[in-house]
């Protein structure tokens, strides 16, 4: 028994240093991104771009989509949320796949300010997206930080950010998306490659139906509203 226990003491004590090494990696990363450009003068060279939408000049319900099937808690945690990388944690498992990351818009929005290029190992770059995604919740409220995210998100196309990917798509100003517009859109960044509209037009209007499933389970539009969209596929 006193054998057992050493033994479970050392494998704790690796295990937390092993930890720590890896934390402490991952700071590092982070650290040195801040280095070379500070998060105030990133985020302004973003807003400073002739592209840059206010988070006025986009409808509510694109807003809403993008929050309901990226990020449905996102104005109730932090840079994290523990409850959906649990669940992420849960499906990978059940599925034996990484199908799931768990990320969250902040997450996602330091990623792509820092880190969509970096070649660091993946998991210290997560580690490094983790702390700078706490400077981002501490600096910048929660419509600054959604603004951020639609403003740098991928949308397929060598469309960068709503205002590229709704005059590429649509040949509009993202204040004039409709509903049908707005949802589709919301559907790419997940997978820029897949479901892009003029790529894979079937598989970007199945995403679209995650997009107002989510809508509907999370209050922000009712089964009516989704139905009438999704009638609207067929005539597209």
């Amino acid at each position: 028994m006193k054998l057992l226990k050493r033994f479970l003491l050392v494998l704790a004590i690796i295990i937390v240093l092993v930890i720590s090494v890896i934390l402490l990696n991952g700071y590092q990363v982070y650290s040195r991104a801040l280095q070379k450009i500070s998060l105030e003068d990133k985020v302004n060279s973003v807003r400073s771009n002739k592209n840059f939408t206010s988070i006025h000049d986009v409808p509510d319900y694109y807003k809403n989509a993008i929050i309901a099937v990226e990020d449905h808690r996102f104005r109730e945690h932090g840079a994290i949320d523990i409850i959906s990388i649990g669940r992420a944690i849960l499906s990978n498992i059940q599925q034996k796949s990484l199908i799931e990351g768990g990320s969250t818009i902040t997450q996602q929005v330091a990623e792509n300010l820092y880190f969509i290029e970096s070649d660091e190992n993946v998991i210290l770059k997560k580690i490094a997206e983790i702390f700078m995604a706490i400077d981002l919740e501490k600096n910048y409220s929660k419509d600054e930080i959604l603004e951020l995210y639609f403003n740098i998100i991928y949308f397929g196309e060598g469309y960068y950010g709503i205002a590229e990917a709704s005059h590429g798509y649509y040949q509009k100003e993202p204040k004039d998306l409709t509903l049908y517009e707005a949802t589709l859109l919301a559907g790419v960044p997940n997978a820029p490659s897949v479901y892009a509209p003029t790529i894979n037009p079937d598989l970007a209007k199945s995403r679209q139906g995650k997009v107002l499933r989510s809508m509907v389970e999370y209050g922000y539009l009712t089964q009516e509203e989704a139905d009438t969209v999704l009638a609207q596929q067929a005539t597209e």
